[in-house]
């Protein structure tokens, strides 16, 4: 009879989590850019008694807090990989930093909110010039992290950063602070030059509001992963396809979840007249669907039709 070694059969649960990804480097710049340009603002709002040098500086802070998470996630994913007591590995530490980053993002929004509705009812003496200048210096600043991460294109050729809910939340952070920048520098200058003041927080306001949706939307997608509910329904249909093309071969139950970002594990179990060997099974699964984890039961009936 032929043998095998046992050790063939031995695999670790790493599933690649032990290496240092572009992602983490990516982060871990925006991060350091983002501590210094609050540090900056800060200082100076102190040393010229600019409220609005302060209050950005402070804002910045809130997307500091955040980008520390998502650092300390992929550092915590990577040094524990190895560590026996995750039995899938330690993936889900990225879906669970990016589903705390997206809770501070919204409350920072329901914050900008209930600061836009208190401008509304009790207006306030707006210094544009330098409101603007501190605009401006949140938007430069942004949109130099936003380069650093690869903008939104990024996620469409990138398969691990689309489904990194860690790099996708730093991205979301960066990206919400660009966008409350940009919305305050058209506000502050429609509000110097045409005399419209109340257009600071109506801008404020529709930042927010966009925001919040954002939020909304990432924490469902990771607490999806969280929570270890089904892949989505192309890759069970793609399994599906993949087993039941060969012979007489039906999946009767089908269980696939996220363990980190782009990878599942996965338990099949088969029913057929003549079942194959489970290492025939293996090679029949698509190889783009990111499968690190499969359990293959079989079981022996009469002939499917």
């Amino acid at each position: 009879m032929h043998t095998e070694s046992v050790e063939r059969w031995v695999h670790d649960h790493t599933f690649g989590q032990d290496r240092k990804k572009s992602a983490e480097r990516r982060t871990m710049a925006v991060s350091v850019i983002t501590v210094l340009t609050m540090i900056v603002e800060i200082g100076a709002g102190v040393a010229f008694g600019s409220m609005a040098l302060l209050a950005d500086g402070l804002h910045m802070g809130s997307h500091a807090s955040a980008l520390a998470i998502s650092v300390f996630a992929y550092r915590y994913t990577r040094t524990h990989a190895t560590d026996a007591r995750f039995n899938f590995g330690t993936g889900k530490v990225n879906s669970l930093a990016g589903f705390t980053s997206a809770t501070i993002l919204a409350l920072i929004a329901l914050a900008m909110i209930w600061e836009s509705i208190g401008r509304f009812l009790s207006p306030v003496a707006i210094r544009f010039n330098q409101a603007i200048l501190v605009a401006l210096l949140g938007l430069i600043v942004n949109g130099a992290c936003l380069a650093i991460l690869g903008g939104h294109g990024s996620f469409r050729h990138d398969h691990h950063a689309h489904h990194d809910h860690n790099f996708r939340s730093a991205y979301l952070h960066v990206l919400a602070d660009a966008l409350t920048s940009v919305l305050a520098v058209f506000a502050l200058l429609f509000g110097k030059y045409l005399g419209q003041p109340w257009l600071d927080p109506f801008m404020g306001l529709v930042g927010a509001t966009l925001v919040v949706r954002w939020s909304w939307g990432f924490l469902r997608s990771s607490a999806r992963v969280l929570l270890d509910l089904q892949a989505p329904d192309e890759v069970l249909a793609s399994i599906r396809k993949a087993i039941e093309s060969e012979r007489d071969n039906r999946v009767s139950d089908l269980h696939v979840w996220s363990v980190g970002p782009g990878i599942y594990a996965a338990e099949i179990a088969i029913v057929a007249s003549e079942p194959l060997a489970p290492d025939d099974y293996y090679k029949l699964l698509p190889g783009e669907l990111g499968l690190v984890h499969v359990t293959v039961e079989t079981h022996r009936c009469a002939a499917v039709d």
